[in-house]
């Protein structure tokens, strides 16, 4: 096996273009888009114009959307690595600021299962809509986590069942990212919750589908440039054109594969964005150490201060190592749902860990609230990453289980 660590020279360009623009634009505004619950749609509509220049690219813009784009070659996805060059780009830009990423328009977290699944038709009618980003910016979204469902994906309840051209949906969504302003969003639902797996369902429901409704927006912790809503489906008829994939895909499992796809391709995401905050405060608090201790000095706390800094700073550079192996996977064409949820655990830990420390070294500077105290904003954002895209404990099991497939404990 040929193991390859360094970057192109237009990954190393383009990143550090990407790490300019965060550092200059983004950041600075950070605070502020936290305070006010949002980020202004101009401000969104120039990064999603910059993202489609690029075609994706190194930022989680829109990338290649449109159905009559012809899907790249098993080689042309070696040479491009489209996959690593997104994480590359989440990490530089969540250092910035994570919720911005969310807030990002495109077909989003709803794009995978959508170019994975969806027939050719249904590619090109849901994802063209994201073509241009000039007029009216559109999002997309993947509604799946349910009240008593999130990490235990079999255990949705959310049902369907067929009426004549119809599915009627009948059940709560939350948590769904973008998901009130979502031109559409791809909603999981079973048809008998006895069948576990074998019964999901996945359907595209489209804004001013009779029956669907945004419940609640949350008012969350962190985060909070980003919007997070519930979605309610009361009787609400879903044509069947909208079932992804359509009826030949639910003779096996597809269901919930294309859930379990969709993980693998966005858990790599996820922990590059954790890797952002979780290297923002590290480098806050070394710089912090720097101008307030002198360090020449031969004092027991100094050598203790910087042991632990040491000790973050490699977790975070061996859950880096393991996010680039995950999309290095997936631009060879292999499987990757072992390494996507381990670096999901590893990098969502290790950043966790690395805000902790960042405000226990810096004291009142790294706890205090208001302009440029950052820390305590990282800290808010970063706990929902060991949470979403499957629970730490949940990433666990499913390492176990591919380590040990025979073992029926799990």
């Amino acid at each position: 096996m040929t193991i390859e660590f360094s970057l192109s020279n237009r990954q190393r360009d383009t990143l550090a273009m990407v790490h300019q623009f965060a550092e200059s634009v983004v950041r600075p505004q950070s605070l502020q888009w936290d305070r006010d619950h949002g980020v202004p749609h101009d401000f969104l509509r120039q990064i999603a114009m910059m993202a489609q220049s690029m075609g994706g690219g190194l930022v989680m813009g829109p990338g290649r959307s449109s159905g009559d784009e012809k899907e790249p070659s098993a080689d042309e996805k070696k040479r491009r690595q489209p996959a690593l060059s997104t994480v590359l780009g989440a990490e530089a830009m969540a250092w910035g600021d994570a919720g911005l990423l969310l807030c990002l328009p495109g077909a989003g977290l709803g794009g995978p299962p959508v170019r994975a699944s969806g027939t050719p038709e249904q590619k090109k009618r849901f994802l063209s809509v994201f073509d241009d980003m000039s007029g009216e910016l559109r999002w997309g979204a993947y509604a799946l986590t349910e009240p008593g469902a999130g990490s235990d994906v079999a255990g949705i309840r959310t049902s369907c069942r067929k009426d004549g051209r119809h599915w009627v949906l009948n059940g709560r969504k939350c948590f769904i990212t973008n998901g009130a302003r979502a031109s559409w969003n791809v909603v999981f639902a079973t048809v008998d919750p006895a069948l576990g797996r074998a019964g999901h369902r996945a359907f595209v429901v489209e804004k001013g589908t009779p029956g669907f409704s945004v419940g609640k927006i949350e008012d969350k912790m962190g985060l909070r440039a980003s919007e997070t809503a519930e979605l309610v489906l009361e009787d609400c008829r879903v044509p069947e054109d909208n079932l992804l994939g359509g009826e030949d895909g639910y003779r096996t499992k597809e269901g919930f594969m294309t859930a379990m796809k969709t993980f693998d391709t966005t858990r790599p995401m996820v922990a590059a964005m954790a890797l952002g905050i979780g290297r923002a405060a590290y480098e806050h608090a070394v710089a912090f150490v720097k101008e307030h201790y002198m360090l020449a000095r031969s004092v027991p706390r100094y050598a203790a201060i910087a042991e632990r800094l040491a000790r973050v700073g490699r977790q975070l550079e061996g859950a880096r190592m393991t996010t680039w192996r995950a999309a290095w996977l997936a631009d060879q064409g292999q499987r990757n749902a072992k390494e996507a949820s381990m670096c999901k655990a590893m990098a969502g830990g290790a950043a966790i860990r690395a805000c902790i420390e960042a405000i226990e070294i810096c004291g009142a500077e790294g706890s205090i609230a208001g302009d440029g105290r950052l820390l305590e904003k990282w800290f808010r954002d970063i706990k929902v990453y060991d949470i979403f895209e499957g629970t730490g404990q949940i990433q666990r099991i499913v390492i176990a289980k591919r380590l040990l497939p025979d073992l029926k404990s799990f």
